[in-house]
C-alpha cells in the first residue's frame, strides 16, 4: 500500500553555487516551495520541496559552493 517514497533530503541535482536560500530551519513548508536558489553553468536552479514537511537542518550557507549529491536540507 505505501508505495510512495518519503523523501527526507534534498541534494545538489549538480555543482554550483547557493545564491540564496529561502526557508529557515523549522519552517513549515509546502510540497513545491521554493527552498533555496543554486547557480550552475550561469543558470539559476530553482531548488524546490518534494513535499510538505518540516525543515530539520539547512547544511549550507549563501554563497557556499556544493558538489553533485552533497547534502543541502533535511526535513524532519
Amino acid at each position: 500500500v505505501g508505495a510512495s517514497k518519503v523523501i527526507n533530503k534534498i541534494k545538489a541535482p549538480m555543482p554550483g553555487l547557493i545564491l540564496d536560500i529561502q526557508v529557515k530551519i523549522g519552517e513549515e513548508i509546502k510540497e513545491n516551495d521554493a527552498l533555496l536558489i543554486l547557480e550552475a553553468m550561469k543558470m539559476e536552479n530553482i531548488i524546490t520541496s518534494p513535499r510538505d514537511g518540516k525543515i530539520k537542518t539547512i547544511a549550507v550557507n549563501k554563497s557556499d559552493a556544493v558538489d553533485k549529491n552533497q547534502l543541502l536540507i533535511e526535513f524532519e
